[in-house]
C-alpha cells in the first residue's frame, strides 16, 4: 500500500484529528487517521490519557507514513505513569508522569519509527516539568524541584569538576590533594562542601592564577570542613573553623624492634610513651599532618644503644630519640623537627639523671658520650659508655687507661695538693 498521493508524489497528510480521550487497559497501538478513517486507535493532536494499570505503553504511527513536523501533545491524566514508544513499541519516546504533559513531533522520518523531539509541557496547565529542570544541585521529587547535596568518598588525589556543583567530598586516605576547577569555567555562584575524614592533611590547591582565601593552596587538618564558593577567579571557604580546644591524652605503646604504623587513634595521642626491651632499631610511622608529639623513650636499648625513630614515612626529616630520652616534635605534614634544640627565655635547664651507658646530655653522633649524675651530689663524664671522670663534694677522681690498675696520662703533669 502507498501513502503517497497520486497527484503530488508526496505523503498523504493524515486527517488533522484536534482531541481524542484515550484510556489504556493494554499497549496499545496508534495509527494516523487517513483521508478521514477514524476507525480504531487513531492518534490524535491533543491526546488526553488515562492508564488503567501501571507499565503501560502507547505506540505511536509509522513516522514514514506522514511528514516531517507532525506532531501530538499527551497528557496523562490518570494516576499511573504510562510510556511513550515508536512504531510497534521498539524504541521509548518518552515517560509521562501522573499529571505530566509531553508534546512530540517528527524532526525524521526516513523509516516507520523515525526520529522524534520532546518539549515537556510540565503538570496540570501551568506547572514546569521538574525532571526536565532539575541541573547540579537540585532533583526531582514528584513534581517539585529540591535541593540535592551527593555525597562522594575518595582516597585518591582529585580535580573537581562543574558537575560537582553542591556535591559534598570526603577524604577518606592519608595526605592528598583535591583540586578546585578553574574559576573562568565554573563561574561566580559555584561551590561545593568539601570534608577531610582521613589520616592526613587534604590540600585544596587552585589552577592557574586562582586563589583560595587569597593563596594558591589550603590545607585542611584531619576532622576539617567548608563550603567553597567561587567568585570567578578567586574562592573563599565558609565554616572553616579551626578547634579551640586541645585535649591532652597519653597512650603507651610496648616495642621490641621493626615498624609500626600507628592507627589514626594511636596517632591522636600527642602524649607518647614507648616501653620495652630493644633487639634493634625501631621506626614508628605517625600520619602525615601537622601536630605536635611529646614522645618518651622508655624502652631499654641495651648495649648495642638500640634507637626509637618517628617518621612521616614521606621522605622528609625523620626524629631519632635514644633509650630513656624524651623529645618534644613539631611535625609539618612531612618533616618532624625536635622543638627541644631551643630553649629560649630560660635562665637554667634541667636534665634527668641519665646513665653511664645514656648520659643526660649527649652528642648526637655518640650518644654514649655525655654527662650523667650517677648519685647525690655528684657529676660524672662517660666515654663512649666508660665513666672516665666523677665529681664528688669530697673530690674528683679520674678513671685512666687501666681500669685495674687506675693508671693515667696528665700532660703537663700535675701539681699542688699531696699525692
Amino acid at each position: 500500500m502507498s501513502f503517497n498521493s497520486p497527484f503530488t508524489g508526496n505523503v498523504i497528510q493524515p486527517t488533522d484529528v484536534s482531541f481524542r480521550e484515550i484510556t489504556l487497559s493494554a499497549n496499545t497501538q496508534l495509527a494516523w487517521p487517513i483521508n478521514g478513517n477514524v476507525d480504531g486507535d487513531y492518534a490524535a493532536r491533543i491526546m488526553q490519557v488515562t492508564a488503567d494499570a501501571a507499565s503501560l505503553e502507547l505506540w505511536m504511527p509509522p513516522a514514514n507514513q506522514t511528514s516531517v513536523g507532525t506532531d501530538a501533545l499527551i497528557r496523562n491524566v490518570g494516576s499511573e505513569t504510562f510510556e511513550v514508544k515508536d512504531y510497534t513499541g521498539d524504541s521509548s519516546i518518552c515517560t509521562i508522569l501522573a499529571g505530566e504533559s509531553k508534546y512530540i513531533y517528527i524532526t525524521d522520518n526516513p523509516d516507520e519509527y523515525g526520529t522524534w523531539g520532546i518539549i515537556a509541557f510540565g503538570v496540570g496547565s501551568s506547572n514546569a516539568d521538574a525532571v526536565t529542570l532539575a541541573g547540579y544541585g537540585l532533583k526531582a521529587i514528584g513534581t517539585t524541584l529540591n535541593q540535592s547535596s551527593p555525597v562522594n568518598l575518595f582516597s585518591n588525589d582529585y580535580t573537581a569538576l562543574d558537575a560537582d556543583r553542591a556535591s559534598l567530598y570526603v577524604w577518606t586516605g592519608g595526605a592528598g590533594t583535591l583540586t578546585l576547577p578553574l574559576g573562568s569555567n565554573v563561574g561566580n555562584d559555584w561551590f561545593m562542601q568539601v570534608r577531610n575524614s582521613g589520616t592526613g592533611l587534604l590540600t585544596v590547591d587552585c589552577q592557574s592564577t586562582d586563589t583560595f582565601n587569597g593563596s594558591g593552596s589550603v590545607d585542611l587538618q584531619q576532622s576539617d570542613s567548608c563550603f567553597i564558593a567561587c567568585a570567578g577567579g578567586q574562592f573563599y571557604s565558609v565554616g572553616l573553623g579551626k578547634n579551640t580546644q586541645f585535649n591532652f591524652s597519653q597512650f603507651t605503646k610496648q616495642v621490641t624492634s621493626g615498624t609500626y604504623t600507628l592507627t589514626s587513634s594511636e596517632a591522636s595521642n600527642v602524649i607518647q610513651k614507648y616501653t620495652g626491651t630493644l633487639t634493634g632499631n625501631v621506626i614508628i610511622i605517625v600520619p602525615p599532618t601537622v601536630q605536635v608529639y611529646y614522645i618518651q623513650n622508655a624502652t631499654d636499648g641495651t648495649v648495642a644503644n638500640y634507637t626509637v625513630t618517628i617518621s612521616t614515612n614521606t621522605g622528609g626529616g625523620d626524629a631519632t630519640i635514644d633509650s630513656n630520652q624524651q623529645a618534644t616534635l613539631i611535625c609539618d605534614s612531612s618533616n618532624l623537627v625536635n622543638a627541644n634544640t631551643t630553649l629560649a627565655g630560660s635562665t637554667s635547664i634541667g636534665l634527668i639523671n641519665g646513665s653511664v651507658s645514656s648520659p643526660a646530655l649527649y652528642f648526637s653522633a655518640e650518644p654514649t658520650t655525655g654527662v650523667y649524675r650517677a648519685g647525690n651530689g655528684q657529676w660524672d663524664v662517660s666515654i663512649l659508655g666508660v665513666n672516665r671522670l666523677a665529681v664528688t663534694a669530697s673530690g674528683t677522681s679520674v678513671t685512666g687507661n687501666s681500669a685495674a690498675t687506675g693508671t693515667g696520662n696528665f700532660i703537663g703533669g700535675v701539681f699542688g695538693g699531696t699525692f
